[in-house]
């Protein structure tokens, strides 16, 4: 299959490649013409129409650092969609990979500690609708599709930010899979130069 490097350059992927990446993940990959590609590709801005070669479904982390591993021993052109509310359009690529988080969705509100853990797919509205079952509410934005990681990494400013800063100001700790595919808790003590 041909896919798009990080050098700007389509190469040629072989099938064999393709099909045990596949095989080593949990969630689906997906390419042009399977079933759910389309679906897939879509994001909030209808007018952004990019078609990657490749889209892998994470249904976890670990096949978030199985995904970065593969992109970086094929050295292939990376977009990574959170909520995939982005206006832009760069959370997708043509002709890359495309890390989706979007299906990575599950949220964990301790209300003791007054913390919610959440991940990389979620959106502010099911984010917001969780918290406030508790009598929780965090700084965020005003539009409910807009995905939680993308708002944060962006500052994130909403209704609250006045009174209780931007949803970065609230964050406490990030789980992430760094370039070399290496999966990090940061947060102000541990890797706090990431953080």
């Amino acid at each position: 299959m041909h896919i798009l490097t990080i050098t700007g350059k389509v190469a040629i992927l072989e099938e064999s490649a393709v099909q045990t990446f596949k095989e080593s993940l949990r969630g689906a990959l997906l390419r042009p013409g399977d079933d759910g590609y389309d679906a897939a590709r879509q994001v909030y801005n209808a007018m952004v129409d990019k078609r990657p070669a490749l889209i892998v479904r994470c249904a976890g982390a670990a096949d978030v650092v199985t995904a970065v591993n593969f992109a970086r021993d094929h050295q292939l052109f990376v977009a990574v969609r959170g909520g995939g509310h982005d206006v832009a359009g760069r959370s997708l690529c043509e002709g890359g990979l495309v890390i989706d988080l979007s299906l990575m969705q599950g949220i964990r509100v301790d209300p003791l500690r007054q913390t919610a853990l959440a991940q990389g797919g979620v959106t502010w509205g099911d984010f917001d609708r969780e918290t406030t079952a508790f009598g929780l509410a965090t700084p965020g934005v005003m539009v409910s599709t807009t995905g939680i990681a993308g708002l944060t990494l962006g500052g994130g400013e909403g209704w609250l930010s006045r009174k209780f800063g931007l949803s970065c100001d609230n964050l406490l700790s990030v789980d992430m899979v760094t370039a070399n595919g290496t999966f990090l808790t940061v947060n102000d003590r541990e890797h706090a130069d990431l953080f």
